[in-house]
């Protein structure tokens, strides 16, 4: 028995009649079930994930009293998104388009070092396609027997079968639907609501579309929703090079590929034998040995299929193997395999960049500001004239503390010589005002601006408001604002 082969003595492997298609009319992939370390690694992501969406929200952190007790919470009632310590206001919405700028780089840096390691692994259609894959394998059986039960008539015994099989589906379905409404108020209540029919239409009506979509596209469309409706599969290839980890079939040495010889003798031709299981056992029907394609998930699956059979043969494993183009040309040529390089430009670039977001994005959130102010000028009229000639302006002046702990503030105004400030339903004209505002909250306060008439240089000015927190001189929020008059 040769174990090894000499790619100079082997045929080069003819070329395949047509192309591979692209889109299969008729049919879904039922894959077999294999062991091995990809099979394994699969299970570990898929039990952390789900653990992860349907237990997270019950997570707890203490944020003192009055305060949301969930550790991660998109509070959509009252304005706010918690993530542990960090409270998130409407007006920070931006860290959400810096959420999404790391998310993006770090999917690059991924695929620049492992390929399409988030759709083998952590992608959520993956994850709920395997685990409604597994419970048709646990109902019904492994490959072959799904697909006899599929072809024979209906009857009671297949009825009763289908029915375990879908009837699952949608428990789980309804439980991801549910879990999805959970991160958006306090779980424990909110599960309560929705078993007692207590909960609001708008959380049945969420649960209904997550669940749905679940249901329909791990259910029913499987493989479709990666081959024909995502949008990465189209342009992973872009981000990867000759040193990115891939799913890959070593033609050299598996060329030219026949059945299985009865005295074990591979001499002279490939150790492919043709046995398909690579094919069989992947979730979205791809035969790695046509090469790199955009339905190959790079599950790994195949790899652990085809090791077995190699071990039955007593061949070396890796026929097809989770490495580099770089590696498996060194190979063919039997010259130095140059190993694995995570340290390359490409993933400098994304590292760089990546770290880059997360440098500002941290740097931001420890020296955010924890008062906010907004000011809006009345429009409706945008200036009086008072009797005795002076010019009043109206405004509403906001302010937003965003501690849990109650402050006062002084407001006074500069800009314009003779400058008076007015709290609408305050004590008369001053100038400096005193302003208190709850915690966690936004301190709404509607006030006029006066000003002589003779201060005034034109149609219009500048002013500025001065807020100063007590006890705290030296933090100060100034900003500028019209100031409108009648002109000369």
């Amino acid at each position: 028995m040769n174990a090894d082969i000499d790619p100079g003595n082997v045929p080069a492997r003819p070329r395949a009649q047509g192309e591979v298609p692209f889109y299969r009319e008729k049919g879904q992939a039922i894959p077999r079930s294999v062991e091995g370390l990809f099979r394994k690694l699969k299970w570990w992501a898929s039990g952390l994930l789900l653990a992860w969406w349907y237990l997270g929200p019950f997570l707890r952190w203490d944020r003192g009293p009055d305060a949301p007790g969930q550790a991660i919470l998109v509070d959509m009632a009252g304005r706010r998104a918690y993530f542990f310590d960090i409270e998130i206001w409407p007006q920070e919405v931006y860290y959400v388009t810096g959420l999404l700028l790391v998310a993006a780089i770090s999917l690059f840096l991924m695929s620049a070092l492992a390929g399409r390691i988030w759709c083998g692994f952590l992608c959520w259609q993956t994850v709920y396609t395997d685990l409604f894959q597994n419970i048709e394998r646990w109902v019904i059986g492994d490959r072959t027997a799904r697909i006899a039960l599929g072809r024979a008539p209906m009857s009671a015994g297949k009825a009763a079968k289908l029915t375990v099989v879908v009837g699952s589906w949608f428990v789980i379905s309804a439980s991801t639907g549910m879990a999805a409404t959970l991160w958006f108020g306090d779980a424990f209540q909110q599960l309560r609501d929705m078993l007692t029919f207590q909960a609001d239409g708008a959380s049945y009506l969420f649960t209904l579309i997550i669940g749905g979509f679940c249901f329909l596209l791990a259910g029913f469309a499987r493989e479709r929703v990666c081959v024909y409706m995502c949008p990465y599969s189209r342009f992973q290839s872009a981000m990867l090079d000759e040193h990115s980890l891939v799913v890959s079939y070593e033609g050299w040495r598996g060329e030219p590929r026949a059945p299985a010889p009865t005295d074990r003798n591979f001499a002279g031709r490939g150790h492919c034998v043709d046995c398909k299981m690579c094919v069989q056992s992947c979730p979205t029907g791809v035969d790695i040995r046509w090469g790199n394609q955009l339905a190959c998930i790079g599950c790994g699956l195949c790899i652990d299929a085809c090791d077995q059979v190699m071990e039955k043969f007593g061949l070396p494993k890796g026929l097809i193997s989770y490495d580099s183009s770089a590696n498996l040309q060194a190979r063919e040529k039997r010259v130095t395999v140059p190993g694995f390089r995570p340290i390359r430009p490409r993933t400098l670039i994304y590292g760089g960049l990546l770290g880059i977001v997360a440098a500002v994005m941290l740097t931001s959130l420890l020296t955010r500001p924890t008062t906010g102010v907004n000011i809006l000028h009345e429009r409706t009229p945008l200036f009086v004239q008072m009797s005795d000639g002076s010019i009043r302006n109206g405004y509403v002046y906001k302010v937003l503390n965003m501690i849990r702990e109650d402050r006062a503030y002084s407001l006074r105004a500069e800009g314009l010589p003779g400058l008076s400030l007015e709290l609408i339903g305050g004590t008369g004209p001053a100038q400096e005002l005193e302003l208190s505002v709850d915690k966690d909250s936004v301190g709404s306060f509607r006030l006029f601006v006066s000003a002589p008439e003779s201060a005034m240089p034109g149609k219009s000015a500048t002013i500025t408001f001065i807020l100063t927190e007590k006890g705290k001189a030296g933090a100060s929020i100034r900003h500028d604002t019209l100031f409108a008059g009648p002109g000369r």
